[in-house]
């Protein structure tokens, strides 16, 4: 299993931690047991145990396409991605606050999330 000291990545999702809570977050309730940190369209989802951490999304001074997650770390808990083979290890969260940003891309029609 991976640790991270200040920074960490885990498929589409960069992680960094942070010192202070930002303004214009709102709280993300979980699916059974677990917040997903990252969606997967073909449900191989990034999940944390949900009573080990609170997720929360900013929704404000969000770039186009990107998503801003906010992770308050409880307790010890790892980062796991939901799939059976070709699967990122998983990664260590010690106790804190954490900034989740998932990638945008570049399309002729805007920013959009990154797919997988």
């Amino acid at each position: 299993m991976k640790t991270f000291k200040d920074f960490a990545a885990q498929g589409e999702a960069f992680i960094r931690r942070i010192d202070a809570r930002p303004d214009g977050l709102a709280e993300i309730a979980p699916t059974n047991g677990k917040h997903i940190v990252a969606h997967s369209e073909t449900g191989h989802h990034h999940v944390m145990d949900a009573g080990s951490a609170t997720l929360l999304e900013r929704t404000t001074d969000v770039p186009e396409g990107m998503n801003i997650l906010h992770l308050i770390v409880k307790e010890p808990t790892a980062l796991e991605h939901l799939r059976g083979h070709d699967t990122h290890e998983p990664i260590m969260f010690a106790p804190g606050e954490y900034e989740v940003r998932l990638q945008r891309e570049y399309t002729p029609e805007g920013y959009r999330r990154v797919a997988d």
